[in-house]
């Protein structure tokens, strides 16, 4: 089974420096049907502004990924991590007994264009950390690459949750194929382009829910970049 999330259907804020859609309940926007699928719990989509981000904020007993489509992003935190993270990074930051950090564009004339996720961890109270890689996406179009994992291996970060986390960048007409384990499921969110799921199209924004379906099939019909979760 399929469940399309559309892009129009997100929540949404839009602020002076920030346009933001919710594809789950985030903040002041809530939708008790989205409130997350399995361990994953926000996908925000952010263009922020040049010179605009968000001020030093708290979180706790949350694993936070950030993935760049546009621009680079500055994090400074509380464990005295600074860093920019681009294109073909992916950042990890597991808030744990708490952690408290920052996010700016440090851009004066160009937008960063983002995903940040957040999954549930499958142990609370643990360190705070942060981790932060680069996956080498041009290198390996065309092709599933798992950026982030519970037991990270070469380019993905190491997530505290039973999930697989996959990123791709596809040519048009690129076809790929994707098989779960029993009892798994999945979620794949169009970060850029257009795709056909199992025939179903799916544009930039779109998300869609994956329960007892042993394997999809994915085609571009532009080029395109998606994301790909394997969850418990």
């Amino acid at each position: 089974m399929i469940t399309l999330r559309k892009s129009q259907d997100r929540g949404q804020v839009k602020i002076d420096w920030l346009d933001s859609y919710h594809t789950f309940s985030f903040g002041n926007y809530y939708d008790p049907e989205y409130m997350g699928w399995r361990a994953l719990r926000v996908i925000n989509e952010d263009r922020v502004q040049p010179r605009g981000g968000f001020p030093t904020h708290g979180h706790q007993n949350m694993e936070i990924i950030t993935y760049i489509l546009q621009g680079s992003l500055e994090h400074k935190d509380s464990l005295g991590t600074g860093s920019i993270i681009k294109p073909g990074e992916v950042q990890r930051m597991s808030a744990g007994t708490g952690i408290r950090h920052s996010e700016f564009n440090p851009s004066s004339t160009d937008l960063v264009h983002l995903l940040q996720i957040w999954l549930l961890p499958e142990t609370q109270g643990l360190p705070p950390s942060y981790e932060q890689k680069s996956f080498h996406p041009l290198e390996n179009s065309g092709q599933f690459q798992l950026i982030a994992t519970r037991n990270p291996i070469d380019h993905a970060v190491k997530i505290h949750q039973d999930v697989n986390l996959y990123a791709a960048i596809l040519k048009q007409d690129d076809r790929l194929s994707y098989s779960f384990s029993p009892e798994r499921y999945g979620w794949i969110q169009v970060a850029k382009g257009e795709i056909i799921l199992n025939q179903i199209s799916l544009t930039a924004g779109d998300g869609a829910a994956i329960a007892q379906e042993p394997e999809i099939t994915l085609t571009a019909t532009t080029d395109a970049e998606i994301l790909l979760f394997d969850l418990a």
